[in-house]
């Protein structure tokens, strides 16, 4: 057992309160609920930042308990799993409080008898709880089996979000190769119903292709699981690295190929992606904001996991096919997101986009591509939160998706579009949003790599890749315009802010982005460190490049002509360290340090 249980509460307090939840929403209606499960998941975030600051430094926080056959559960958190974990909570956690009016809007909107007539009453009820004014200044009095049933709805849709949310920190916690694979579908099961309860149009056959498309890559996924602990003797990561020698040589190809593969469709990535702009623009606005920024990039997780590190000899074999295929889904779903009108379908096609700048750095084979890729799970998560959430408040306030209705919406909701605007300079990488700091490391590593090896073809990608990033701009500036600038149309001439739930959490993302943008190392020096660590001894993955020499010109005096010469003096820079020393919070049995 181990001698704290930080992590294995942060993990469980939401799935075991989830069916509290439930109870709170039917019982004590929509604030009750709302607050209740914004607590649970802040407390569950602050149990995560506890071992998160002994982790600054290099250290490793590590539980584990005694599984069985299976051999430990064990809970790690460490430089890799770090950003993953803390932007999947700070996610869950403020969005939870957007999904109090965003929610009710939804659940009113598809209440028997109150339907699309009576949507902008649905909506003024959103702006202002379940029962107030709202942009139109209407009001919406609802009967008692009417509450009754929005509360139950609630109650619902906050218990499947804990649950969701305790997936998806699983997932990246985890230490065991079943373990991961368990948690990676209980991250499927509450989001499908999400989308099938909650969503717009076809959403039952939309979650069904959804749950079908992702269920299909996670066995896949199964299938490379298991034959990396046959083969290894045991299901610890520790096992298989320790073990890695034991796969056979005409085994590894199949079993990198069914990771990544099974990973792939979880990232959405070029020809694994048909399921994701269905799902993504046509789930509820809260949930599609978790699923395109913190989800999807859970795939990119397990390829940094379970294929990098405990399978990192195969490597370089097959690094610049990932580099390829990052640079297709990075062209294709900016091509496709520049030519949508509907506004969650320009983010669902930039997030696929946005998957295909990780797998571009991470087939970099440079520490410092590796490192930019996995900050840019961060600012992805944070920007296309508040792009998404942008696009929920427009939904409520005016009744529509679709960006040719729009126009002129900055000077009726001027808060939502600086916080918009924030969001998408993080996106587009400018400084000094987040953005910035993850684009320019990434681009910089696979530019290393290209110099280093002379590979005119790895400069020819990167210098694609580049123009990737004008497409970027432009799909995101041209939506920004066509919502906010321009004429305002007659019918909207009504609208005003959102509710205070929806903008100060657009806010807080923007507010953390910027944060970050000004001061990155608090995430990007573990990172580092922890990737310059599972490279250590790979001559073939570039180490971050030390500091340049300074140079220090001097004129000197010389001789009797008293001409002027320079004397220099060089600067060395530190290198960076591999893995420091380990720290955990041991259990019996429990898994050794990286």
């Amino acid at each position: 057992m181990a001698e704290s249980y930080f992590l294995l509460a942060a993990t469980f307090i939401p799935l075991l309160l989830a069916p509290v939840a439930f109870v709170i929403g039917r019982r004590a209606g929509i604030t009750a609920v709302t607050w209740f499960s914004f607590g649970t998941l802040a407390v569950s975030t602050g149990l995560l930042a506890i071992p998160a600051m002994m982790v600054q430094g290099g250290q490793v926080y590590l539980e584990s308990y005694a599984w069985g056959q299976f051999g430990n559960f064990g809970l790690r958190l460490d430089g890799l799993a770090l950003p993953f974990a803390l932007i999947i909570y700070i996610l869950c956690t403020v969005l939870a409080l957007y999904s109090k009016p965003y929610m009710v809007h939804k659940i009113m909107e598809d209440m028997p008898g109150h339907g699309s007539s009576s949507s902008s009453s649905a909506a003024a009820a959103s702006a202002g709880g379940h029962e107030g004014h709202g942009h139109a200044g209407g009001q919406v009095t609802l009967t008692v089996d009417q509450q009754k049933y929005v509360n139950r709805q609630m109650g619902l849709y906050f218990a499947l979000y804990l649950a969701f949310s305790m997936g998806m920190l699983g997932t990246v916690l985890a230490t065991n190769l079943i373990e991961f694979y368990v948690f990676f579908e209980l991250m499927l099961v509450p989001s499908f119903f999400l989308v099938a309860f909650y969503g717009y149009g076809a959403r039952r056959r939309i979650a069904l292709m959804f749950f079908f498309w992702t269920h299909v890559g996670a066995v896949v996924l199964l299938l490379s699981l298991l034959a990396m602990g046959f083969f290894a003797g045991g299901f610890d990561y520790s096992t298989v690295m320790a073990n890695v020698g034991k796969i056979p040589a005409d085994w590894l190809p199949l079993i990198v190929f069914g990771l990544v593969v099974g990973l792939g469709v979880k990232l959405a990535a070029f020809l694994l992606h048909i399921w994701l702009p269905y799902a993504h623009a046509e789930a509820p606005t809260p949930v599609s904001a978790l699923l395109s920024p913190a989800m999807i990039g859970i795939g990119a997780y397990g390829l940094l996991r379970l294929w990098l590190e405990l399978l990192t000899g195969s490597y370089e074999q097959y690094s610049l096919y990932i580099n390829m295929w990052g640079l297709a889904t990075m062209m294709y779903g900016g091509a496709m997101a520049l030519m949508q009108d509907d506004i969650k379908k320009v983010l669902a096609y930039s997030s696929i986009s946005q998957m295909g700048y990780i797998l571009f750095g991470l087939g970099s084979e440079s520490i410092l591509g590796i490192s930019g890729a996995t900050m840019l799970y961060i600012t992805h998560g944070l920007g296309k939160a508040v792009l998404f959430m942008m696009a929920g408040s427009i939904i409520l306030q005016t009744g529509t998706r679709s960006m040719s209705k729009l126009g002129g919406l900055a000077g009726k909701m001027p808060y939502t579009a600086v916080i918009a605007m924030i969001g998408a300079l993080t996106i587009m990488g400018v400084p000094p949003t987040s953005g910035f700091m993850a684009e320019w490391t990434m681009f910089s590593g696979v530019l290393q790599t290209a110099s280093h090896d002379a590979d005119s073809f790895r400069v020819v990608l990167f210098a694609f890749g580049i123009l990737s990033t004008v497409l970027t701009s432009a799909y995101i500036l041209w939506m920004i315009k066509r919502i906010f600038f321009g004429k305002i149309p007659e019918e909207l001439a009504h609208v005003k802010e959102a509710s205070p739930y929806i903008t100060a959490t657009m806010a807080a993302f923007a507010a953390l982005s910027l944060a970050i943008g000004v001061y990155p190392d608090v995430f990007f020096t573990p990172i580092s460190d922890y990737v310059s660590g599972m490279f250590a001894g790979h001559e073939g993955v570039l180490p971050i490049p030390e500091s340049s020499n300074t140079l220090i010109l001097e004129p000197v005096a010389h001789g009797a002509e008293g001409a002027a010469t320079a004397t220099t003096t060089a600067a060395a820079g530190e290198g960076i360290a591999a893995n420091e020393g380990i720290s955990a919070a041991e259990g019996t049995g429990g898994e050794g340090g990286h």
